[in-house]
Order: C-alpha cells, then structure tokens, then sequence
C-alpha cells in the first residue's frame, strides 16, 4: 500500500469516528493560524579576475562594492549578492478530535491532523507545507482498569524521543507495585516528522533514502514508589528492504525525592548498534515556597539512523555544567537566573584547517514585576559565546490583562550577534504588539504584529538593512457533544505510587 493510499486508509477512519461521533459524544478542537512574513536569503556570484579593484580597506573587491574571494590561480572571483525578497504567507489548519461511546465500555477514538499551505509570492519555499495534509495522530483506543491497546498512527514519548508508527501498542500496570509497562510494533515515521522516511519531502539524500519504510518496536517498563520512579526504554528499527538495523538503543532514567524539597533526576541512552554511549545528564535541585535552586551536568552526543551518512562525519559530544535559580522576595517581585559552562571533545582530526574555539559559556537572568492589579511586566537579559558566533541581547514586555477573557501586552528587543566565520555582524532590534481575547470558553482569537529592524555591520555594499512587519493571526475554536451523550472514557493513567510507609 502506498503512502497515499494508507494516509486515506486512516483518514476515512478518522472521518467514519467523526460521523459516529456526532451521534455519540466528541470533543472537536479547530486551531488555524495565519501569517504574513518575508525573508531575504543570498545568490552566489562571480566576476573576472582582472576586474577585481582594491577597497578603501585595501582588500579585493568588485567595482560596485562587494567583497570578493579569489582562489589562487582562478580566473574567477566569487562573492555574495543580497538574494531577492521573498515573501510568505504561511495558512495553516489544525483539528483535534477525540469521540467515544461507540457501543464497547473503553472504547474511544483520537485523531489529529494537519493542512498548510503558502500564500504568499513564494509558493511551496515556506516550510513544512509540502505535502500540505499531513495526519499526525488516528487511533482507536480501548481501555479497562489494568489494560489498554491502540491500534492506528500514534506517537510515542519517552527519552529516546519521539517516534511516530502505524502500527498497535498495548499497556499493562499493576497499581498495588506501582508497575507498568508499554510495548509496540509498526511502520515507523521518519524521526520529528509525521512522514514515512520514504516521502519525497524528505529526500536531501537521493540514493541513500530507504525505499521501505522501517520496522520499528519498542517496550517502556515504569516503577513508581513513595520517593521516586524509574524508566527502562529499548527500541529497535529495521530496514525492511535489506534487513539491516536503522537503529538498536536502550535508555534509562530515575527521578528521587529522597526528602521534602529535594529531588534528584537524571539519564542516560546508550547506542546498542554503534557500540558507545548517547546523551545522559543528572541534576539536583531544591525548591521552597520563595525560592528554588538547581544545579547539575550534561553531556550531548548528536544521535543520527544508520541509512544515513551523517554518522560518518564523527559528530563531536560536548560536556556542560549548568544551574539556576529563581526567588521571589515578595509576591509582586520575581528573580531568575541560570548560567552553563560547557566543552567540546577533542575532534581528532588529523590535518586541521585552523585553530577553532572548543568550549563556550552562556547565562541569562530576568526579573518580572506585578505593577498594578492589571498591569505586569517583565525583562530578560542574555549572553553567550561559543565555537562560531556569540550573541547578547535583551528583551521587555508590558502586559495589561484587565478580565481574564482579554490580554493585551507590547514587547521589544534587541539582539547583536557577531559571527566568527563570516565578515560581519548582525543586529537585530524588534517591537510588536500582541492580543488576545476569549469571548467564550469555547472561543479564541489571537492577533500579534512585530516589525523587525536588521543591520548587517560590514564594510562593503553587503551592509544592506533588512527592515519587516511580521503580522499573525490565530483562532482556536472547540466543539463539542451536549451533556446527553455518556462520558468520556477515565485515561490510562500512570500507576500510583504504594502509600509510604509510616
């Protein structure tokens, strides 16, 4: 079956829910959101040699300003042109609808799709647009006291991700141990998305993309007790066409509250098939009614399938330390701040092009104030530097938010960021106001306006402003069933922790 027969083959599903629904009972959420944007990229370009003058800095440079790269011995120079302004005009539809009472106790229904498109003069360049439809989620779920299963497109959430399958999954708990388990099979997605990896929107590689899509399966066992809980997830992915692995890890994760105030998590994945271990982190922190505290390391490893050739590249693990705090001395006052220290692993590379920064820092505190029983505000400041470019920048809001059916607020900023690898510096400064009223409960609009002023510090004609009004809209609207139709379904919850021991 092909992608766009299955995708039709759920659809009418969740269209077949839909109408039954309408005689049962149902829960129908509609979002759209709209969006008017331009964006600006650049065009390579290329002169002769002998046409290349001297600037005033006294490097090369074409006639009318550009600066130029000439490679020795080329005949050509090359050099970057401001690109064309482009603009967009992102529509994008979202529904969201569980139904139930269909006739078995526990039987109930999910569905959640997708429709964007591009208005603008650009066409089919906005992301995530093409393909236009796209079903994120449609299953059929039943549930009993102990036991559950699904069957459909669903999502699965653990620390190894997010993975997206056609496919069943059944769950197990037994609440007097505080004991639960998953486990799954299906047709995976490709990673993030909600597309088979064989989708022609997905196809950067040309002959390394899978013809099949993969085989994916998974368990995810859970024990929670008084002070905590733990988490053991594996996942395996199989290439249908060949066989081979796409991906074998395992994961494991603790949180502990070993006293009142006190809680220490942490966690840690391992890559069965490549042999070496992923991402893991620990942090302890520390909360009271006026103050918290946090503090902790972490060490990433970019995680990549196997079909693909990224891996061959060696991405390169970095450590960090990182902490945080917040404080409100008084109700109306709130004070935050967190900072990271972190460092690259040696790259090994045996024939370096130049001498690069390896590690890097960053932190960020605010403030937020209560002015007046209607009236709030806030401001953020941030720093960072790092292998490529550092930034530092700052922004306010004002909030007035006289019912909670209406909020108005304005906002600002300003942000500077040199580049390490590149002949300038970008600064950004931006103000936009946005709204948001709620005339039902059922009911709510939202409106926001930001212009954008941008300032590409260069000495050479490349020093072009890129100044914009960005203006977005959104409405969220939820339907549903009278209180005729029988109730919704009680949730697979999380197994309660056994009462702690006197």
């Amino acid at each position: 079956m092909n992608r766009r027969a299955h995708d039709a083959v759920l659809l009418t599903l969740l269209l077949a829910a839909w109408g039954t629904a309408s005689g049962q009972g149902y829960l129908l959420r509609v979002d759209s959101r709209a969006q008017s944007v331009a964006y600006r990229g650049v065009l390579l370009d290329s002169i002769p040699l002998g046409s290349v003058v001297t600037g005033p800095n006294g490097g090369p440079q074409t006639p009318d300003g550009y600066a130029v790269s000439c490679a020795p011995g080329a005949a050509y120079c090359e050099f970057y042109r401001p690109g064309l302004e482009q603009h967009g005009a992102p529509l994008v539809f979202g529904t969201d609808l569980t139904a139930w009472g269909f006739g078995i106790h526990g039987l109930s229904f999910h569905g959640d799709a997708r429709l964007g498109m591009d208005l603008g003069d650009a066409a089919g360049v906005w992301p995530g647009t093409a393909p236009a439809f796209q079903l994120l989620e449609a299953y059929l779920d039943y549930a009993r006291d102990w036991f559950s299963g699904r069957v459909g497109r669903e999502v699965v959430r653990g620390r190894l991700g997010y993975t997206g399958f056609d496919g069943g999954l059944v769950s197990a708990s037994y609440r007097a141990w505080g004991l639960s388990a998953d486990g799954y099979l299906g047709l995976g997605l490709a990673r993030g998305v909600a597309l088979p990896v064989t989708s022609p929107a997905l196809n950067p590689l040309d002959d390394f993309q899978p013809q099949k899509r993969q085989l994916v399966a998974g368990a995810d066992g859970a024990w929670q007790f008084s002070r905590g809980e733990l988490h053991l997830e594996y996942q395996r992915e199989v290439d249908r066409e060949t066989r081979n692995f796409v991906s074998e890890r395992v994961a494991m994760s603790a949180s502990l509250r070993p006293v009142a105030g006190w809680n220490l998590s942490g966690g840690a994945d391992y890559d069965i098939a490549r042999g070496f271990w992923g991402s893991s982190d620990a942090h302890l922190g520390y909360s009271r009614p006026r103050w918290g505290a946090t503090a902790g390391a972490r060490r990433y490893r970019p995680y990549f399938d196997l079909w693909t050739i990224w891996g061959v590249f060696s991405p390169v693990p970095y450590t960090a330390v990182d902490g945080s705090i917040w404080m409100t001395p008084v109700p109306a006052l709130d004070l935050h701040g967190s900072g990271e220290r972190y460092w690259y692993d040696d790259p090994a590379a045996e024939t370096p092009l130049q001498p690069v920064e390896q590690d890097g820092w960053r932190w960020s505190g605010g403030i937020g104030v209560a002015i007046a029983r209607d009236w709030s505000g806030a401001g953020d400041y941030q720093r960072e530097f790092g292998p490529g470019a550092a930034s530092n920048g700052w922004s306010l809001n004002l909030t007035w938010q006289p019912s909670a059916r209406f909020t108005l607020g304005a906002a600002g900023g300003r942000q500077v960021r040199p580049l390490e690898f590149r002949y300038e510096q970008s600064e950004v400064n931006w103000f936009g106001l946005q709204a948001d009223l709620r005339p039902t409960s059922r009911l709510r609009v939202s409106a926001n306006a930001t212009e954008y002023a941008e300032l590409r510090d260069r000495p050479d004609a490349s020093a072009f402003d890129w100044n914009q009004v960005r203006l977005s809209a959104s409405v969220s609207w939820l339907l549903g069933s009278g209180g005729d139709g029988p109730p919704l379904p009680p949730p697979v919850r999380a197994p309660a922790p056994p009462p702690e021991s006197q």
